[in-house]
């Protein structure tokens, strides 16, 4: 009888230890745990959020399953909280630099999501507690930013609530929740151009900073960029200098000409490419003047096309640069002349097909830079 009182108290002991064991199982109600990232800029956006499906409940959701405005939970310490922007557990956002929401700003971070719906006026709120589960602890002390967005209708219908990343640029995106027949879209900004000079100056400063290609592919970008160009002349100093070899390159001479070009430092560029031409190629010399007539310099870019073209004269390469070149002061019979000599030494049909595409422009008088 003993031994039986001791095996029963052992089972219950061991059940009770099973039961404390949470094991691994799908999200309650079949909703669907997701999560989405895009690099915005220089800048890491992750989501994580659980999906719930409309499973039939179409014209119940938005203002009915999600209330508008703020609600009384029924459980923890919140009184009044939104929407969790999804099922179950928080949504999270985080942001690995500082960014925008509708222009206002947000620390880098990892935040709690809620929405207040309003058929009008939708309420984002990105909280400071991004931990506690769904909203049930919500509080707007906890409150990092709020921002008002005008949700859409949608023409079809979205079973299974989803975020995604819609109308990237170099420094923003719209990120756009939808769900049933409404979107709640609001827009991301970041400021890549300071991410980026200062995502540079650190990598410079590691081994990355051993090579003349970094210094200039870091000055380069600058000249693209038309941002901290008294910094990219010190980058190119680096990058010309002897200690890794690009004071042999005509990359990293050329560079530092464009920045000195758009400093409005013309004579010292002329001497700085007085230097570097007999370094390049010809197709080294030739993409340079394209990148100045990309820059409006074309009277430069002329002088550099036609030094090319003397230096390597009846090769397709410089018979297409000097088209450019007559075509950038404006003279267009003396660019339809070099593309005719150009077109029967095209190396290929796709270039002949090029060559005849510009060449109809040129008769049409049209630009072709």
């Amino acid at each position: 009888m003993k031994k039986m009182i001791l095996y029963g108290l052992s089972v219950a002991s061991l059940a009770t230890s099973f039961a404390q064991i949470p094991l691994t199982v799908t999200p309650s109600g079949g909703n669907k745990k997701a999560s989405v990232s895009e690099r915005v800029g220089l800048t890491d956006v992750t989501i994580h959020y659980d999906r719930p499906g409309v499973k039939g409940r179409e014209g119940k959701i938005w203002g009915q399953l999600v209330p508008v405005g703020f609600s009384d939970p029924g459980f923890g310490s919140s009184k009044a909280a939104p929407w969790r922007a999804g099922a179950n557990e928080n949504t999270t956002f985080e942001f690995s630099t500082d960014v925008k929401i509708e222009g206002q700003p947000l620390p880098a971070g990892r935040y709690g999501f809620f929405i207040a719906y309003d058929p009008n006026e939708c309420t984002l709120i990105f909280s400071k507690n991004s931990t506690s589960w769904g909203h049930f602890y919500y509080s707007d002390k906890e409150d990092a930013l709020r921002v008002k967005v005008k949700p859409q209708a949608l023409e079809k219908s979205v079973e299974w609530l989803k975020y995604e990343f819609i109308n990237p640029s170099e420094n923003a995106a719209t990120i756009s929740l939808q769900w049933e027949k409404l979107a709640i879209p609001f827009k991301i900004e970041v400021n890549y151009f300071r991410d980026q000079v200062e995502s540079f100056r650190r990598e410079l400063r590691t081994e990355k900073g051993f090579i003349w290609e970094s210094w200039n592919q870091a000055a380069q970008w600058c000249v693209q960029h038309e941002t901290n160009l008294e910094e990219a002349l010190l980058w190119t100093d680096s990058s010309t200098g002897p200690s890794f070899g690009g004071d042999r390159s005509f990359q990293a001479w050329s560079t530092k000409a464009q920045v000195l070009q758009k400093l409005g430092r013309g004579s010292d560029a002329a001497a700085v490419m007085e230097k570097a031409l007999p370094l390049g190629n010809m197709l080294e010399v030739h993409q340079y003047a394209r990148q100045l007539q990309g820059m409006k310099f074309n009277k430069l870019a002329f002088d550099v096309f036609n030094t090319n073209f003397n230096k390597y004269p009846g090769q397709f390469t410089t018979l297409m640069g000097m088209m450019r070149a007559y075509a950038g002061i404006g003279d267009l019979k003396n660019a339809l002349k070099y593309a005719n000599l150009a077109l029967p030494l095209a190396p290929n049909q796709q270039n002949k097909t090029f060559v005849e595409g510009l060449i109809q422009k040129l008769k049409d008088g049209k630009d072709i830079n």
